[in-house]
């Protein structure tokens, strides 16, 4: 079995809370990661449509504002319905081209009603198939007042050549406990999604890497001020309050032993590329696997509930 994958960290801007246009710059990633031959694209959390930036720019917790209201309800417009078939473009693009996804979305389900949204990361295969659709299970600080809480049916692993794969939103990360039950599937590539900053990839990248003696592949956005659409709603105010670079990349990789292969990139927008060895995970498991020779499941043991959680089962 070839042992090597070449994969391409997406670290790209969105075309803010413009999910058309944004789909239309994810399509063309694809496009340029095929014609360098990767065999996997990773792009960063909440891409598609855009991070809810303006929280932080516009008193986001402040109750019942005509701002906070209309800036959701946009944000809402523009997510992703999977059941719709929003998502079939890329699929089609995946299959045809044989080449794996995992990218950062803001859901809309039908399953849960179809107005709340989530932070979700989804996994495409080469045969065009979505394999998991993991809604992030804690939304962070502000994100609490636009986004859904998740729930464990996305906490699945994939076959990809010789590695198995998957993956966690932001700083579900840090969570012990969703990457136990990811290592204890045999993940023993981890892909790292985030809104953007090398102050979130920096440490906890290799840290991942130490613990689970895996690839961990952190792919950030980037955001700036120019980025954010003249047709926006509230542009002005957004404008006038936010800083010239909201997010500055960050994406990088860390090999099995927690050292770095690729550093942290700052302010480049594009495809970084990097092509890994799985021999290398086998090299580091011989003196740590935390889900295996080195574990103690007569002791402590982890249940995962993968149910999808929704309000009404019509039966």
């Amino acid at each position: 079995m070839d042992t090597s994958l070449k994969i391409a960290m997406a670290q790209i801007a969105p075309v803010w809370l413009n999910k058309v246009d944004t789909l239309k710059k994810v399509e063309q990633s694809i496009k340029d990661a095929v014609a360098q031959n990767c065999e996997l694209i990773v792009f960063g959390e909440a891409l598609l449509p855009g991070y809810p930036f303006w929280l932080a720019l516009t008193g986001g917790a402040e109750w019942n504002t005509e701002t906070n209201k209309k800036l959701h309800a946009h944000y809402v417009n523009n997510a992703i319905c999977i059941e719709k078939g929003e998502l079939d473009s890329v699929c089609q693009l995946a299959k045809a081209h044989k080449i794996a996804i995992y990218l950062g979305i803001i859901e809309r389900p039908e399953d849960r009603g179809g107005h709340s949204i989530y932070a979700t990361l989804v996994y495409i295969n080469t045969d065009g198939e979505i394999k998991s659709v993991h809604r992030k299970l804690r939304p962070t600080y502000d994100e609490r007042l636009t986004w859904a809480p998740g729930d464990g049916n996305g906490l699945k692993v994939h076959p990809l050549k010789a590695f198995t794969v998957g993956g966690l939103n932001c700083w579900e990360n840090w969570m012990p406990l969703p990457r136990t039950a990811l290592y204890g599937q045999g993940e023993n590539l981890h892909i790292a999604v985030w809104p953007g900053s090398d102050h979130n990839t920096k440490d906890i990248t290799r840290f991942i890497a130490r613990e689970s003696r895996s690839f961990v592949v952190s792919v950030s956005a980037l955001m700036r001020k120019a980025d954010f659409p003249k047709d926006t709603p509230f542009y002005d105010e957004l404008i006038k309050n936010a800083p010239e670079t909201l997010t500055n990349g960050g994406s990088c990789i860390a090999g099995p032993d927690g050292e770095w292969i690729v550093e942290p990139v700052l302010h480049k927008e594009g495809l970084i590329i990097q092509t890994i060895d799985f021999n290398r995970v086998l090299e580091e498991r011989q003196n740590f696997d935390a889900v295996g020779h080195y574990s103690r499941p007569d002791v402590t043991k982890l249940t995962v509930n993968t149910e999808r959680q929704t309000t009404v089962e019509i039966k």
